[in-house]
């Protein structure tokens, strides 16, 4: 096992998303966990392939908007009726029905404000340096290539291993990620 405390890991390009494909599943297969892939657009089938599991942001936005619905009932309830009663009209303190149209509108930003920062937070984001934008030739995976990068923190990593198993998947061009 090789581990050198100057790398991130070891990336692979491919030409086409089929390619690409192929190589997350024969790494999977390889018995790495610790990698990640790159596209320029979404591919079908990459995160079954990358082993994906389904995320928190959709609890978290039910919590956002559970809080946020909540919170802004019990601020008008706090104003109208505890703060401040005036009875209008004979009404009682507490109309709720006069109370929907706020409530709604604050369940909306609560849930869309907890869905945005709950991916930032669960994406690790932003990130304005990541390793692999060391490498020139990822300038690519934004426009017409594919990337996988298997970092060295896996425990089963070994740069030769890993070199030879991206060159066994037909890699156009493997390069070693260093940290800096």
């Amino acid at each position: 096992m090789q581990h050198r405390s100057h790398i991130y890991g070891v990336m692979g390009e491919f030409g086409t998303p089929e390619e690409l494909l192929h190589a997350v599943e024969k790494v999977r297969e390889a018995g790495y966990r610790r990698f990640d892939a790159f596209a320029p657009f979404p591919v079908e089938g990459l995160s079954e392939a990358l082993g994906l599991k389904r995320n928190l942001v959709p609890a978290i936005t039910l919590l956002g908007g559970l809080a946020g619905g909540v919170g802004g009932f019990f601020f008008q309830y706090w104003a109208m009726a505890i703060t401040y009663p005036l009875n209008i009209g004979g009404r009682p303190l507490n109309s709720w029905p006069a109370f929907i149209p706020v409530t709604f509108e604050l369940t909306i930003l609560g849930a869309s404000l907890a869905a945005v920062f709950g991916m930032l937070a669960l994406n690790k984001l932003p990130q304005p340096n990541h390793p692999v934008f060391n490498v020139h030739r990822f300038t690519h995976a934004s426009s017409d290539r594919f990337f996988v990068c298997i970092e060295s923190k896996d425990r089963k990593f070994d740069l030769a291993e890993c070199a030879r198993l991206l060159q066994e998947v037909h890699a156009h061009h493997i390069t070693e990620v260093a940290l800096d």
